[in-house]
């Protein structure tokens, strides 16, 4: 690799972990999901490390990693069949009044205090919108950009999806039920927080595999069990089970009492064996928007 090609792919290394929160904002309030929008976070910095190779001059990094994120998303949203339709030709021709006064700011507020979840309600479009105009401030201009339209295109669809914001949230929303936590998650936590590593370590399946962020992925039990040795290190550490957009999580606290979790844990099991675990200790800006349950 030559001196130009390290310059880029360290500038990359350096502005990627910077944009990590911010993008993940954008991805997780696309998704529907503050876990499908680390995921899509992830899959945007690797096929960005990939591209880097072929191109022959440094891009606008942030407003690059932005384009590859949404077009990472879009796609997981279509292979789901939840993508909500909504003709991209729809608000071509429509301009409504944004005005830049004080209104502005209660639309930040409340599209920060919108959980996650409700942007799904909104179409891609008016919610991509909505969330990189109200979350991130970013100019029209970029927005349109970012989407492939004209800026006239963007205040039309960030005005019907603003109106449709303050629709859902004018909505009551049940309360999440909080069921008890399965057996085995619940085995997991107590012998964790008994620091009992040798015990948590007969709970992975030879085959197990660990993924901690953009870190490489850990595979196999002897090299996964390395996980707990790291975590032994920690003082006071202290585990919760928790429900997040109907899965079992885990809340990992700094110190038993503190009002809030530091990142989460996320286990998949093979029968009474531990076969993936997710954890979040490189990304604890997830826990900002997480909805949790315990």
């Amino acid at each position: 690799m030559s001196e130009p090609d390290r310059g880029t792919r360290a500038e990359f290394t350096v502005l990627a972990e910077a944009l990590r929160p911010e993008l993940h904002r954008y991805c997780a309030r696309l998704m529907g999901s503050v876990i499908d929008g680390e995921d899509v976070v992830q899959d945007t910095f690797a096929k960005a490390l990939v591209a880097l190779e072929d191109l022959h001059e440094a891009p606008h990094l942030r407003a690059w990693l932005f384009k590859i994120a949404h077009n990472r998303a879009l796609d997981l949203l279509r292979g789901r069949a939840i993508r909500a339709a909504e003709p991209v030709e729809a608000a071509e021709n429509v301009v409504d009044e944004i005005n830049l006064d004080p209104l502005e700011s209660l639309m930040h507020e409340e599209a920060m205090h919108t959980a996650v979840s409700r942007f799904h309600e909104l179409p891609v479009l008016q919610r991509s919108a909505v969330i990189l105009k109200d979350v991130l401030d970013e100019p029209l201009a970029e927005i349109a950009c970012l989407l492939g339209i004209t800026i006239d295109a963007v205040k039309g669809h960030l005005a019907r999806g603003r109106a449709r914001l303050r629709e859902i949230n004018a909505q009551s929303i049940p309360l999440p039920n909080r069921t008890a936590p399965s057996p085995a998650v619940v085995r997991y936590v107590t012998l964790f927080n008994q620091r009992d590593w040798n015990g948590l370590r007969a709970l992975l399946a030879e085959d197990v595999k660990l993924r901690q962020s953009s870190h490489p992925l850990r595979s196999g039990a002897a090299d996964v069990g390395l996980f707990f040795t790291i975590y032994a290190k920690c003082d006071g550490i202290w585990l919760v089970p928790a429900w997040l957009e109907g899965r079992q999580v885990i809340a990992v606290f700094s110190a038993q009492g503190d009002p809030k979790p530091t990142h989460l844990m996320w286990l998949e099991w093979s029968g009474e064996r531990i076969s993936f675990i997710r954890d979040y200790r490189y990304a604890p800006y997830i826990v900002d928007d997480a909805e949790l349950v315990f």
